[in-house]
């Protein structure tokens, strides 16, 4: 039942119900467009991997093959298994030439159209991840705290200009989905 008390087990401390339904308005609010902007995202980023031709250099393919391979191995021992677990290198040579590429090309779009990250654009960000937390100035102070959780943000932002500059540029074709299928349960 829609009541106090299930408002108050979802946070709301006073158990005021329109509050509840505001605040999950917001987040339903925040995961589409946040669901939306990935689904641009990935298609922009399809789109230049596969109309941007260029030579990948072979040694930074075998980097990435190997930060991706101790990245998985990482997450297999977070998971409990063990470390002598194979993992073959070819495993991972599409989503390295993948990763490679697409930073060329995007290291190249940033450097030739002036798309590098704004501070202010960087902020927005930090403010709208911690909209959804019980105490946002924490998790802005969490993210400004640490230079590499910060420079984690500045790249969404780098990509959310290229991905802009991109869209501005091409011919985009808009397509209704439901809630459904935006979500994955379709």
């Amino acid at each position: 039942e829609l009541d106090a008390e299930f408002a108050k087990s979802l946070g709301v401390a006073d158990g005021d119900v329109a509050r509840m339904r505001t605040d999950v308005r917001g987040n339903l609010e925040r995961e589409v467009k946040k669901r939306l902007q990935s689904r641009v995202k990935n298609a922009v980023m399809q789109a230049l991997y596969e109309n941007v031709k260029l030579e990948i250099p072979k040694a930074l393919v075998a980097m990435d093959v190997e930060r991706l391979t101790e990245m998985a191995r990482a997450d297999l021992a977070q998971r409990g298994i063990k470390k002598e677990m194979p993992l073959p290198p070819e495993m991972f040579q599409e989503q390295a030439r993948r990763r490679v590429a697409l930073g060329l090309i995007l290291g190249e779009l940033v450097k030739s159209n002036g798309l590098e990250a704004k501070p202010e654009q960087v902020r927005a960000i930090v403010d709208e991840y911690a909209q959804s937390y019980e105490d946002p100035t924490e998790v802005v102070r969490w993210y400004y705290g640490d230079k590499q959780r910060l420079a984690e943000v500045e790249a969404l932002a780098l990509e959310d200009n290229v991905v802009n500059f991109v869209l501005s540029r091409a011919s985009v074709t808009e397509k209704a989905v439901t809630f459904e299928e935006l979500m994955g349960r379709a």
